[in-house]
């Protein structure tokens, strides 16, 4: 996309990646839902006006509205049983959401994050097969000016193979055998072009913790692509660790050890979406297989409205025999729109801060 001026860049970029996201969130609900016997009355990518609309033969009513920040399934009696009074005409017996079973019913509401979470496998596991999956070498980018690395005669772009005999693959296996010997002579076995040459460095101590230092930067990444069946098994993997980090954050965030200004809303999301197009089409599958990521985290977080609020209501019917009395669940809903309300604004906040928005503001007003 880079013979398009940055704004058109960046609002197509960020409409492709939200539209994915947000069609393939609701397409596991629809999916569900129709698995598990349950009418589907509108499926809707974006709010507001309908720019396109149509009816399958099944009655779904199909749209796209003209605001694409998200989206949503409306399930024929996704209404709590004797709320609200159906109409006689349309209502369709043994195919409303609430005449359900209770696992019936969890298994549409996790169906959403559970798409976002194979999407981001798919995307993955995509990469890996076609482009190649990123892995760390032992490749020298520089060698630092005095360093022991420079007084043994290393290069940038030699080729570290083996350390005292010891192969080595990964620059962080370099660095696990430098650490510990500082002021330890270390035979570094390197390729140099077609030829393998031996030299001696003594790692120096690091004058904060006394670990050796070689005093050379280096893990440049190649891509090593995979057949079809491990990268499939490598992309999930993938994803699982992708996962297992942003809960790591998120968590960091709460007991305060990160800042909670890296929290980013729509504004940011869109500004990445344009720099990561310009970079490529690659940059931009692997945004997006990350933000799938984040967006079926935060469905299942307990929250009421998200789906994982839905999910703790259902597994509280479950536990109770009988669902939740309606003010109890109003009270939550109320609760946890106010929650996501706080969070958007520190969002925007964020978004505006970093955009220099604020700063600006500030500017005019000082």
């Amino acid at each position: 996309m880079e013979f398009l001026p940055e704004p058109f860049r960046t609002i197509i970029s960020f409409a492709v990646v939200l539209g994915v996201l947000i069609f393939v969130h609701e397409l596991g609900h629809y999916l569900a839902a129709r698995w598990r016997g349950v009418h589907v009355e509108r499926f809707s990518i974006g709010f507001g006006r309908a720019v396109a609309t149509w009816t399958d033969k099944r009655g779904c009513e199909w749209q796209v509205g003209w605001i694409p920040l998200g989206g949503y399934v409306k399930m024929h009696g996704m209404e709590h049983a004797g709320e609200v009074e159906p109409d006689p005409a349309a209502y369709r017996p043994g195919e409303a959401f609430h005449e359900k079973s209770v696992g019936d019913r969890a298994i549409v509401v996790a169906a959403g994050p559970i798409f976002n979470f194979l999407l981001a496998a798919v995307l993955f596991a995509g990469i890996f097969a076609t482009v190649g999956r990123p892995v760390g070498t032992t490749a020298v980018q520089t060698v630092v000016a005095g360093s022991a690395a420079e007084r043994a005669g290393l290069q940038p772009g030699d080729r570290i193979l083996a350390l005292d005999g010891e192969r080595v693959t990964r620059f962080e296996e370099l660095q696990h055998h430098i650490q510990p010997r500082a002021g330890q002579p270390v035979e570094v076995l390197v390729r140099r072009g077609e030829n393998e040459v031996k030299v001696i460095a003594t790692p120096i101590a690091r004058a904060e913790d006394g670990r050796g230092m070689l005093g050379v930067t280096g893990g440049v990444i190649e891509r090593e692509r995979l057949d079809p069946a491990s990268a499939v098994v490598a992309g999930t993997w993938h994803m699982i660790s992708v996962s297992g980090q942003t809960l790591a954050g998120v968590w960091q965030m709460i007991s305060g050890a990160r800042s909670a200004d890296e929290i980013g809303g729509p504004l940011r999301i869109a500004q990445m979406s344009g720099e990561v197009a310009e970079m490529g089409i690659l940059s931009l599958v692997t945004f997006i297989a990350l933000l799938s990521v984040n967006l079926a985290l935060i469905n299942l977080f307990p929250i009421p409205i998200l789906d994982g609020g839905h999910l703790v209501f259902y597994a509280a019917e479950a536990i109770r025999g009988r669902p939740l009395t309606v003010r109890a669940q109003e009270y939550a809903f109320r609760g946890g729109f106010a929650l996501l309300a706080t969070l958007m604004i520190l969002a925007t906040w964020n978004d505006l801060t970093q955009l220099g928005v604020v700063r600006w503001v500030s500017s005019l007003i000082g």
